[in-house]
């Protein structure tokens, strides 16, 4: 009997701390950064970790973040979408930091023969036609706010919205155009190397929108040790190797 005692006493004492243990640290991250987090965290895990990506807009996640999505660390494709969280008291104090940059581009699918260059005038009208052009949603999509502050200040904005159409996602949009439905997009240049059917028509001039930086930083309400543990890791020289891999700035 007594060991029958002891053995329901140490279960009750271990279950809380397996439960723990089980629980997974998930990362909430803008669409463009996939791949590059997918690797990441297989890497973290392989040494003991046990975390999970969960990707999306920056807007549309902030939004899950806000309605108590359990997010332990969260990194945005802008500086607006995480100066929300801040303001709304999200982040634990000083965990907010950049982690890469990115730059923007111009792409089409890989077997149209399509050239631009934003340092002269582009005709666009003659080259979409009826043809139609996708990007993120602006008001909910990083790639799709700063694709509508380089067209505007390049002037070319009003004359474009007859062609614009408009995704969920910077991954949306790519495929969009990976798969022919739209003739041209605007997505990150990470996204574009991602994708073996596109090809990158033009950059955008860095000075046409705002700088394109990745901040990341802990979900205050979510913060463990082992949200920690992961946080530092992403922040790690082995994590920024594979940043570079796929094409994103330090």
């Amino acid at each position: 009997m007594k060991k029958v005692v002891f053995y329901a006493l140490m279960v009750c004492f271990l279950l809380p701390q397996i439960l723990f243990a089980a629980e997974k640290v998930r990362v909430f991250a803008a669409a463009s950064t996939t791949n590059m987090m997918d690797e990441v965290i297989a890497l973290y895990n392989k040494s003991g970790g046990n975390a999970v990506g969960s990707y999306g807009s920056s807007g549309a996640l902030v939004k899950q973040i806000n309605a108590g999505a359990p997010a332990g660390i969260f990194i945005s494709a802008n500086q607006s979408w995480m100066d929300k969280l801040e303001k709304d008291n999200m982040l634990e104090k000083g965990s907010r930091k950049n982690l890469v940059s990115n730059k923007l581009v111009l792409i089409t699918h890989k077997n149209n023969n399509i050239s631009a260059d934003f340092n002269k005038k582009i005709d666009f009208a003659s080259i979409l036609k009826s043809e139609k052009m996708v990007i993120g949603a602006p008001e909910s999509v990083p790639a799709g706010e700063y694709a509508k502050q380089a067209f505007t200040k390049l002037g070319y904005w009003a004359s474009l919205q007859k062609n614009i159409v408009t995704a969920a996602n910077v991954r949306d949009a790519l495929a969009f155009v990976s798969r022919g439905e739209a003739l041209l997009g605007v997505v990150f240049a990470t996204d574009a190397m991602a994708d073996k059917n596109v090809k990158v028509v033009a950059e955008f001039p860095a000075n046409t929108h705002d700088d394109i930086s990745y901040p990341i930083a802990i979900i205050k309400e979510n913060s463990n040790d082992e949200v920690k543990k992961l946080y530092n890791f992403l922040l790690s020289d082995k994590a920024k190797n594979i940043y570079k891999k796929y094409g994103f700035g330090s």
